[in-house]
């Protein structure tokens, strides 16, 4: 009797072992299928940008579907070459000396043809320095009177308005650091300067935009579609938070110790909107907060799709349903090419149940999750498809709204100079800096949109008359 006791507690406590080992085991399982998943991550399957992917990068699938056309341009493209221009700088003459047949000299020979060669080449690259002299004169009744200096001319000796703007173009277009900046202006342009003086310039040039800025606020809240995005880069060490909010014609950069929504209602833009404003963002929760009408951007879901459909057993539902997506995205530019507005209602609605079956299908996949939130931890790819069930009208605004775009890829392009900036100069100096140059890249994102040349916009900004935004 007593063995029989001692037995049936050695077999429940190795029971418990057991069970306490699989549940482990589950654990180690789950960790190790995300770090797995984590390994896998690629610009195709998340939001990773290209440069992550080193020298090895994988061949690349295209989701492209596949057409009758050649690769390369197709007929009707307009190419781009160099051409001769009418009217050049200098002509030389260059005649021959003797004749390549008899040897006789041809000097005085009638010329018959000539062919044109053109070498397009820079001038010796140099400051053009101006003098004025400001004169003093005395009158007769004895008082010596100056000359009014023209306006901007303050110092016995100062740098312009075109090697400022050039300075500032260097730092905030072409994203070099201050000590290559410098090293360049003095080496090409012959106009050596301190980092200091660099530092000095662009605040200059930023606290001269406060007009633009407003134009710029004004313009994109009253905006009827707009994107937002943000990104973290370093200031002095830390990181710090970029704010953008973009239309095709505007853009507007501000920057904030605080992340989220605090740093929105810091930037004075998304929490201005209307009730009646699109505004495209991806699934980050502080957008979402906002009073307007929501669209979720299709490319970011794509890539998680992409990964969703790489998770063992999730393929029969995760890559049709980017194809569909992809799909309502293709025919709808055709239409609008075509000069249509809006989807046949009976079109829409074949689309609203195809996608309604690959969610079902997607749910009966992962028979033990269920719609809604969860306490427990739940697998990436139930999370996405949670959200793509639970907020279909989002994910298909721009097929019910054809004023919507696909995906929220302006934004992230429009984010990607200041990742730029980050990668060749490492970070920024001082939020002071940062403010400026997010002063600086919105002026000039935004001239850029609106057909006007980056170094340009710098000078007329360095001339105290700074472009000006079009907001309608």
């Amino acid at each position: 009797m007593v063995e029989n006791v001692r037995l049936r507690l050695l077999v429940a406590g190795l029971q418990e072992t057991v069970a306490r080992q699989e549940r482990a085991n589950q654990v180690l399982a789950e960790r190790v299928a995300e770090l797995e998943a984590r390994l896998g991550q690629s610009p195709r399957n998340s939001s990773r940008p290209p440069s992550s992917e080193g020298y090895e990068k994988p061949a690349p699938r295209s989701r492209r579907q596949k057409t009758d056309r050649p690769s390369g341009g197709q007929p009707g493209h307009t190419g781009h070459t160099l051409e001769q221009v009418t009217a050049p700088d200098e002509v030389l003459i260059h005649a021959p000396a003797m004749c390549g047949g008899c040897g006789e000299s041809l000097a005085g020979a009638p010329v018959v043809s000539t062919e044109s060669r053109q070498v397009v080449d820079l001038p010796p690259i140099t400051v053009w320095t101006t003098e004025h002299r400001i004169e003093h004169r005395r009158c007769s009744c004895g008082c010596v009177t100056m000359a009014q200096a023209p306006a901007g001319v303050g110092a016995p000796v100062q740098y312009g308005p075109r090697v400022r703007a050039l300075g500032v173009y260097l730092l905030t277009v072409q994203h070099l650091p201050l000590q290559r900046t410098a090293e360049l202006m003095g080496e090409v342009v012959g106009a050596p300067v301190s980092q200091g003086s660099l530092v000095s310039w662009q605040a200059a040039a930023a606290a001269g935009l406060d007009g633009v800025d407003e134009t710029l606020v004004r313009g994109l809240s009253q905006a009827e579609v707009l994107g937002a995005d943000e990104t973290g880069i370093r200031v002095n060490g830390k990181l710090v938070w970029v704010h953008a909010a973009r239309t095709d014609q505007l853009t507007r950069y501000t920057v904030s110790r605080k992340r989220g929504y605090a740093g929105m209602e810091d930037a004075g833009v998304l929490t201005a909107l209307k009730p009646t404003t699109v505004l495209v963002t991806d699934f980050f929760r502080a957008y979402w907060n906002l009073d307007v009408i929501h669209a979720a951007c299709g490319a970011h879901l794509s890539r998680e799709l992409v990964a969703g459909s790489e998770v063992d057993g999730q393929d029969g539902w995760a890559e049709p349903l980017e194809r569909l997506l992809a799909e309502i995205n293709r025919v709808a530019h055709r239409a609008r090419d075509a000069g249509g507005t809006a989807f046949a209602p009976a079109l829409l609605a074949t689309y609203r149940r195809r996608y309604e079956a690959l969610i079902k299908a997607g749910w009966a996949t992962n028979p033990g999750f269920s719609p809604g939130k969860h306490a427990t931890k739940r697998p990436k790819h139930v999370n996405l498809l949670d959200r793509l069930d639970g907020h279909r009208e989002e994910v298909l605004r721009y097929a019910t709204d054809w004023r919507v775009p696909f995906s929220n890829n302006g934004s992230e392009r429009d984010i990607r100079p200041l990742k730029i900036k980050m990668k060749v100069s490492g970070g920024l100096r001082s939020m002071a800096g940062a403010d400026a140059f997010c002063r600086l890249r919105s002026y000039l994102s935004t001239a850029a949109k609106q057909g006007q040349t980056a170094f340009e916009a710098m000078t007329m900004l360095h001339n105290g008359n700074p472009w000006q935004p079009a907001t309608s």
